[in-house]
């Protein structure tokens, strides 16, 4: 496996558990915000595929790159979700959600809107899924084109192109924005 249990005994399951935890628990809960849009969907996915990985501790021995595969685990979680119909019913036709969301933002997001980080954030949220995915795998992930091609199951050529359009996209969405 790479990386992940060089420092650790392998037979210590709950050491493992708690360094995979904190490895990725950050990392694919922003992949999983990145579908969802809403933080505690995110973070119950990311709940769903750390016991995932702790069913599947028994079998870590045959994954190639364990980083590949929790982000797989990851992403069609979070894709399930999203062509669900309970999620299309409650989530996307909810008019508590309306109604819940308040028009003034909190002092934290005031602050925050102030940087070009939120503004590209926005903007990278604001794309498609499938251009959403590779800009996130990329550049927040920091994974090669290879790496995320063996993740989504795609040509590299696809991911290539699906980037270079992305990167068009999101150029344009930051010009109409600032």
């Amino acid at each position: 496996m790479n990386r992940l249990n060089r420092n650790i005994n392998r037979d210590d399951k709950e050491a493992w558990f708690e360094e995979i935890m904190d490895q990725y628990g950050d990392r694919l809960t922003k992949l999983s915000y990145n579908y969802t849009k809403d933080w505690n969907l995110a973070e119950d996915i990311v709940q769903e595929v750390f016991i995932t990985c702790y069913k599947e501790y028994e079998n870590l021995d045959g994954i190639v790159s364990f980083q590949a595969w929790i982000f797989r685990i990851t992403i069609n979680r979070c894709k399930d979700l999203l062509k669900s119909s309970f999620f299309k019913r409650v989530f996307i036709n909810s008019s508590f959600l309306t109604m819940s969301k308040t028009t003034e933002p909190s002092p934290e997001m005031t602050a925050l809107k102030k940087s070009e980080e939120v503004l590209l954030s926005e903007c990278v949220l604001a794309l498609p899924v499938k251009y959403r995915e590779v800009i996130t795998l990329y550049y927040y992930e920091e994974l090669s084109i290879q790496e995320i091609s063996e993740i989504l199951k795609m040509n590299g050529n696809t991911i290539k192109t699906r980037l270079n359009r992305a990167r068009q996209k999101l150029k344009a969405l930051m010009e109409r924005r600032r």
